[in-house]
């Protein structure tokens, strides 16, 4: 029997023994009202920081579709001056051949 107790290594036992304490008193520590309480406060910050987020990402959004747009009516301007002028060199072209 004597050497049965002989073989086991107190070391590791005695970590496996700390661990589990440390383990339970931790759990207890993280389900305190204490640590609800900075877990709500915590919780409260990133709320916050999600709505200024999200203000910022609509400002973003709506100067990007007033971008999107003004952009829209430069093209079909552009379109609009290019097709009256190849419609002015077909005019200037029929007119110098008859």
């Amino acid at each position: 029997m004597l050497e049965c107790f002989k073989a086991i290594n107190w070391k590791k036992t005695g970590i496996f023994a700390a661990g589990v304490l440390f383990g339970t008193a931790g759990v207890k520590v993280l389900s305190s009202k204490d640590a609800q309480k900075v877990y709500t406060n915590c919780t409260a910050a990133a709320l916050r920081a999600k709505d200024c987020v999200m203000k910022t990402v609509n400002a973003v959004q709506e100067n990007a579709e007033d971008i999107y747009a003004e952009a829209k009516v430069i093209n079909e301007e552009r379109a609009a001056e290019a097709e009256a002028a190849a419609f002015a060199d077909e005019k200037e072209t029929e007119a110098v051949t008859e």
